[in-house]
């Protein structure tokens, strides 16, 4: 409900990275924020192009925009990337830029994805290195109230291009020391008190949700994702 422009200071912000700077605030850390999301990004310039093909609007990608401002000093950051990359990727697939194989053609923009994801992961890395670096995975899109009314195709294009991004790129973040916020095998994630009025972001109480969970491993180490969950599997597979 109070959104933030990136770079500008936001005090009362709702997003989840705000929320978590005045959570780490008030539990007695000095805090530096920098907000450098960007509403409706992708996460590399492969994905933007797509974005643009198919009129999905995305404004930037992470890698070019984004990377290059993490400050050097970072102690702290988090990576929450893939939903415009996956709408993207489903609206691809439903245009019929798959061609006859739609599954093999929403596997390869996954392997796009996560050549994007792990540029954008190492990039923070490399330009502040003694942060500790936290990652977000997708919940299954298909499962959200704004694709209720998608068609099929699109559905489970949807399914298997987040649940590819999770179990494929995102989740084995995990097995490099990064620690990974499960959000695809966390039912509550999907409960309409925490998704906005267009079933797609989440609500004040879903982000509210998502910084609690940040702040629990910024203090106390990792976060392991689920192997598998029923959530995984909500729509006919393609």
């Amino acid at each position: 409900s109070v959104p933030c422009a990136p770079l500008v200071p936001c005090p009362t912000g709702t997003g989840y990275a705000p929320v978590l700077a005045r959570r780490l605030g008030q539990s007695g850390a000095t805090v530096t924020f920098t907000n450098l999301g960007i509403p409706g990004a992708v996460v590399n310039a492969e994905l933007l192009a797509l974005s643009a093909t198919v009129g999905s609007g995305a404004p930037a990608d992470m890698v070019r925009t984004s990377l290059p401002l993490v400050p050097a000093t970072s102690t702290l950051v988090t990576v929450f990337a893939g939903g415009n990359d996956a709408n993207a990727i489903a609206a691809a697939a439903q245009a019929g830029l798959g061609g006859a194989n739609v599954a093999s053609y929403v596997d390869t923009q996954v392997g796009v994805f996560g050549t994007g994801f792990q540029a954008l992961v190492e990039g923070v890395r490399a330009r502040a290195p003694g942060a500790r670096v936290v990652v977000v995975n997708l919940p299954n899109l298909a499962g959200l109230p704004y694709a209720a009314s998608f068609p099929s195709l699109r559905q489970r294009s949807l399914q298997r291009a987040s649940v590819g991004m999770t179990t494929q790129v995102i989740n084995r973040m995990a097995a490099v020391g990064i620690p990974v916020i499960d959000l695809m095998c966390d039912a509550r994630v999907y409960e309409r008190v925490h998704l906005s009025s267009d079933g797609f972001h989440p609500s004040d109480a879903g982000y509210a949700l998502l910084a609690e969970s940040l702040y629990q491993v910024s203090v106390s180490g990792m976060s392991s994702p689920a192997s598998t969950c029923p959530q995984m599997h909500v729509v006919p597979p393609l």
